[in-house]
C-alpha cells in the first residue's frame, strides 16, 4: 500500500482560453503551449503565474492524431495508426537488456523522411520485454489490462557540484535515463542506462487513465483524480554521477525506498495530461449528466467487476470541457512543507521520519540536478535546503540503534555541520538514571575525531565526549583523548576515566602511553616516569604503532609533534626514533611525513637536517627497508655526512649509533679498507664528531648496496686537498676501478698508503699492476729524489718482493729499470731464481 502524506505539490491554476476542444497539446521551448483540435493548432505563451495568453494559430493538412515538440519545430502526426491489439494467453515474463531479444519480437527501422547520410547512424537496442497476465480468476473488460504512457526520461549530466555549490560547466552528457509503462493499476519504472533494472512500481489506489513521468514525480490522472507520486530518479542519478557515493564520505537515499504519494486531488472528468516545465497541463471533459436507473453505493459504482448499472443520457445534453494549466509550487517551498510535516515524527523514533526527510533530500537533490533552469537566488536556496536535510537525516540515523546508523556520518560531513554543532543538537537528558547513546551518533563522533578537523571542541564538550565514550565505547577512550579534537579537555578529567579504565580491569600498553602524556600536561615528571617504566621499550614501541597521534597529529595540514614527543626527544632520543620507524614499517606514517616530523620537532627550517633525523635514515637502513627507498635514503645519508664533513659541522646532539655500530648491525654498511685508516691516520687535528661522520661515510661506500658514480656528483664540496676528501674520492675511484689513477694521487699525496692499498686492491686481474704501474713509478720517483724518497724507497723494496714471487726470472728482469743499481736489485734476482728450487 502506497502511504499518502497529504502534502500541496500543486499550486494555482488558469484555464487556457481554447476556441475549440482539444484534441491533442503539448508544451515546447521556453513557455509555449501547443493546443491540436481536428485540423487546426494553436499556441499560447504561458508565463510563471501570469495568464496564458494565445499567441497564434495555424492549420495542418490533416487531422492532427499526435503532438509533440522538437527544438527544431512542431511534429505533427496527421497519418491513421491502428494499435495493436493485446492477446495475453501465457504466463507472465520480464526479460532484461540483452535477453530482451529472446522475446520473438522483430523490430524494422522505418527511415522515411530522414536524408540518407543520416540513415547510418539509426540504429535500435533492446531494453527490456514484459508479458502481464490478466487476473482470470474473474470477468476482466479489455480496458483494464491496456498499456499506457509509454516514456523514457533522460537525465543529463551538465555539470558537477563543488564543495562550495559552484557548476563546474561541461558539455551535455546522458547520465541516466528511466523508462516508464503503466496499466490502469499499477505502473512500472525502470533503470536503463548501465543495466535494466526494475526501480519502482506504482499501484494506483483507482483505475488510472494516463500518467506523465518528470524527474521529481510521477503525476497519474484517474477519472476524477490527479495524483502526485515521488520517484527516485535523482537517488539512482547521483549515484552514476559521484562515484564517492554510498561512502563514508556521501550518502544518498536508496534506489529501492518505498515510494509515497504526495497528494491525490480532485478533478472531476479528467482526460488527459501533459507535463510541461512547472506546469502540468490537464483537460477535463465532464461527460452529459449521468442518472443510474437505480441507486448503488459508492464502492459498487468503482467496482470494476460490475457491468450492471446502465446510464441514461439526455439526448439534447452536450458535454462541457476545460484545458487547465496547474502550477506545481517551487522545490522550496514544497519541501519546507515536507520538513515541517516530518517534525510530527521527531519524537518517535521512526523510520517514518526518515522516509519524508529522504524524499525531501530527493526532491532538492532532483531540483540541483537541473540547475540550468534555476535562478542563482534560487540555487543558492535550494543548496542551502540541501545542507539542511543532510542535517535533518544525520540526527534521526543518530538517534537510531540499526544496522543503517553508520550512515550518520556521511549525511553530516554533507551537512557542513561542524561536530561541536553536532553535539550541541545531540539530547543529553538521562532517563531511569542511565546515559544511552545511540550506535549512529558514536559511529560519527568516533570517525570525526579520527579524521582530523581541524576543530578543536572546548573543555565542556570534550568531557561529554569522553563520557560518552566511557558509557558506550571504553575501549576508545585512549584514541579519542589523544585527538587533536580533544586538546581543551582537562588533564584531570582525562585522567579520572583512565584510571577507572585500570580498576575495571581494562589495562593495556595504550592506557600507559595515554596516562603518561596525560601526566606530562598535568606537569607531573614522576607520574610520566612511573608510566613510562612499567613497560619494556619494545612494548612501548607497539603501543605507539596502536596510537600514532600520541608521537604525531596534524593541524590545518600541517605535522605537529606532541608534548610527549618534544620529552622524549630530550630524555629517550632513541626510543622516539625505533617508534617513528615502527610506524613506517606499519604504514602508519609515510617517508616525507616522517622527516617533515623530525624537522618540526628540532624547530629546524626546510634546509636544515638534525642529527635526530640522520639517527632516523640510520635506523631505517637497519631495519632493512625494501629496495625502492634504499638509494634514496644512501643519498640522504651521504648528502648530509658530506654536507657535514666538508662544513665541519658538528652534529647538533649526539648521535645514537657509532659507525662501529651501524657496521655490526648492518649489512650496508661495509667493513673499512685497511688501507683507509692508513690515510686518515696522518691527519691527528680531526675531532671525535668530524672522525665518526667521515667513518659513516667512508662504511657506506665500501658497502655492497651503494651505487657509487650516483654519488660522485655531489664530492665537489669535500675537497681532495683535505685528508677526508682524499680518502673519499680515492675509495670512490676504486669502487669504479680507476686503480692506476688512485695509485698516482696516493703516491702524490700519501705514499705511506701505496702499499696497502695495492695488497688489497691490486689482486687476481689487476695483479699486473703491481709491475706494470706501480714499480715503474716508484722507480721514476725515487730518480727525482725529494722529502719523500725514504718513503718511496721503502715502497719500492716491498713492490720488488711481491713481483720477484710473482714472475718468472726472464720476466722479472724485462720489467726491471734498465739503468737501475745491479747491487740493489740483486737480492730480489737472487730469490726470483732460487725460488723453483726452494719449491
Amino acid at each position: 500500500m502506497v502511504q499518502l502524506y497529504n502534502l500541496h505539490p500543486f499550486g494555482s491554476q488558469q484555464v487556457v482560453p481554447c476556441k475549440l476542444e482539444p484534441d491533442r497539446f503539448c508544451g515546447g521551448g521556453r513557455d509555449a503551449l501547443f493546443v491540436a483540435a481536428g485540423c487546426k493548432v494553436e499556441a499560447f505563451a504561458v508565463a510563471g503565474q501570469e495568464l496564458c495568453q494565445p499567441r497564434c494559430a495555424f492549420s495542418t493538412l490533416g487531422r492532427v492524431l499526435r503532438l509533440a515538440y522538437s527544438e527544431a519545430g512542431i511534429s505533427n502526426d496527421i497519418s491513421q495508426l491502428e494499435s495493436d491489439d493485446f492477446v495475453i494467453c501465457q504466463k507472465p515474463l520480464e526479460l532484461l537488456g540483452e535477453k530482451s531479444e529472446q522475446s520473438g519480437l522483430s523490430v524494422t527501422l522505418e527511415s522515411t523522411g530522414l536524408a540518407d547520410e543520416k540513415r547510418k547512424y539509426s540504429h535500435f537496442q533492446h531494453l527490456l520485454y514484459r508479458r502481464f497476465a490478466p487476473d482470470i480468476s474473474s470477468y476482466v473488460l479489455s480496458d483494464d489490462i491496456k498499456l499506457h504512457s509509454l516514456q523514457l526520461l533522460p537525465i543529463y549530466q551538465t555539470g558537477s557540484l563543488t564543495s562550495d555549490g559552484k557548476n563546474l560547466p561541461q558539455e551535455k552528457e546522458l547520465l541516466s535515463l528511466f523508462c516508464f509503462f503503466s496499466l490502469p493499476h499499477v505502473g512500472y519504472l525502470y533503470m536503463v542506462v548501465k543495466s535494466v533494472e526494475l526501480m519502482s512500481v506504482y499501484q494506483y489506489p483507482e483505475k488510472s487513465q494516463q500518467a506523465v513521468l518528470t524527474p521529481q514525480f510521477l503525476h497519474v490522472i484517474t477519472s476524477n483524480n490527479l495524483q502526485c507520486f515521488t520517484v527516485r530518479c535523482s537517488a539512482a542519478a547521483a549515484r552514476e554521477e559521484d562515484p564517492y557515493m554510498d561512502t563514508t564520505l556521501k550518502a544518498c537515499p536508496p534506489v529501492s525506498m518505498d515510494v509515497c504519494a504526495l497528494r491525490i486531488q480532485l478533478f472531476i472528468g479528467l482526460k488527459a495530461i501533459c507535463h510541461f516545465k512547472n506546469h502540468i497541463i490537464l483537460l477535463t471533459k465532464a461527460e452529459p449528466e449521468a442518472i443510474p436507473e437505480r441507486r448503488q453505493s459508492p464502492k459498487r459504482l468503482l467496482s470494476r467487476k460490475d457491468t450492471s448499472v446502465k446510464i441514461k443520457i439526455p439526448p439534447v445534453a452536450e458535454a462541457g470541457w476545460n484545458l487547465y494549466i496547474v502550477n506545481t509550487i517551487s522545490p522550496m517551498q514544497l519541501y519546507k512543507e515536507m520538513i515541517d510535516y516530518s517534525n510530527t515524527y521527531k519524537t518517535v523514533k521512526t523510520q517514518s521520519c526518515i522516509h519524508l526527510l529522504s524524499e525531501a533530500h530527493l526532491l532538492v537533490r532532483a531540483a540541483l540536478m537541473d540547475a540550468s533552469q534555476l535562478e542563482p537566488g534560487e540555487k543558492a536556496e535550494l543548496l542551502e535546503a540541501f545542507k539542511e536535510s543532510c542535517g535533518h537525516l544525520g540526527d534521526c540515523y543518530s538517534r537510531l540503534d540499526s544496522q543503517h546508523s553508520h550512515l550518520t556520518l556521511p549525511y553530516y560531513k554533507m551537512s557542513g555541520l561542524s561536530m561541536a554543532e553536532v553535539l550541541a543538537r545531540t539530547d543529553w537528558t538521562v532517563e531511569d538514571g542511565l546515559q544511552k547513546y545511540e550506535r549512529g551518533l558514536i559511529f560519527y563522533i568516533n570517525h570525526s575525531l579520527y579524521e582530523n578537523l581541524d576543530e578543536e571542541l572546548n573543555e565542556e564538550l570534550a568531557a561529554k565526549v569522553v563520557q560518552m565514550f566511557y558509557v558506550a565505547e571504553p575501549k576508545q577512550v585512549p584514541h579519542i583523548l589523544c585527538s587533536p579534537s580533544m586538546k581543551n579537555i582537562n588533564p584531570l578529567t582525562a585522567m579520572s576515566y583512565l584510571r577507572k579504565l585500570d580498576t575495571s580491569g581494562f589495562s593495556s600498553i595504550l592506557v600507559t602511553l595515554t596516562k603518561a602524556a596525560v601526566a606530562l600536561k598535568m606537569g607531573d615528571l614522576d607520574m610520566h616516569r612511573n608510566e613510562m617504566k612499567s613497560h619494556s621499550e619494545m612494548k612501548l614501541v607497539c603501543g605507539f604503532i596502536l596510537e600514532p597521534r600520541l608521537l604525531i597529529q596534524q593541524r590545518k595540514g600541517q605535522i605537529v609533534p606532541t608534548e610527549l614527543a618534544l620529552h622524549l626527544k630530550e630524555t629517550q632520543p632513541g626510543l622516539l626514533v625505533a617508534s617513528v620507524l615502527g610506524l613506517q614499517k606499519n604504514n602508519k606514517i609515510g617517508i616525507e611525513e616522517a622527516d617533515s616530523f623530525f624537522k618540526v620537532l628540532c624547530a629546524k627550517d626546510e634546509d636544515t637536517i638534525p642529527q635526530l633525523l640522520v639517527d632516523f635514515w640510520e635506523a631505517q637502513l637497519v631495519a632493512c627497508l625494501p629496495d625502492v627507498v634504499l638509494q634514496e635514503l644512501f643519498f640522504k645519508l651521504t648528502s648530509q655526512y658530506i654536507w657535514r664533513l666538508s662544513k665541519r659541522q658538528p652534529p647538533d646532539t649526539t648521535p645514537l649509533r657509532t659507525s662501529e655500530d651501524l657496521i655490526n648491525a648492518c649489512s650496508h654498511y661495509g667493513l673499512i679498507y685497511p688501507w683507509v685508516h692508513v690515510v686518515i691516520s696522518s691527519d691527528s687535528l680531526a675531532d671525535k664528531n668530524y672522525t665518526e661522520d667521515l667513518s659513516k661515510l667512508q662504511s657506506l661506500i665500501c658497502g655492497p648496496s651503494f651505487d657509487i658514480a650516483s654519488i660522485i656528483p655531489f664530492l665537489e664540496p669535500l675537497s681532495e686537498d683535505t685528508i677526508a676528501g682524499l680518502s673519499v674520492h680515492v675509495l670512490c675511484r676504486t669502487r669504479l676501478k680507476e686503480y692506476e689513477q688512485c695509485i698516482d694521487i696516493l703516491l702524490e699525496r700519501c705514499p705511506e698508503a701505496v702499499i696497502p692499498y695495492a695488497n688489497h686492491e691490486l689482486k687476481e686481474e689487476n695483479r699486473t699492476l703491481w709491475w706494470k704501474k706501480l714499480l715503474p713509478e716508484l722507480c721514476q720517483r725515487i730518480k727525482c729524489g725529494g722529502e719523500k724518497y725514504q718513503l718511496y724507497l721503502s715502497s719500492l723494496k716491498e713492490t720488488l718482493s711481491i713481483v720477484a714471487v710473482e714472475l718468472e726470472l726472464k720476466d722479472f728482469m724485462n720489467v726491471l729499470p734498465e739503468d737501475g743499481t745491479a747491487t740493489f736489485f740483486l737480492p730480489y734476482l737472487l730469490y726470483c731464481s732460487r725460488k723453483k728450487s726452494l719449491t
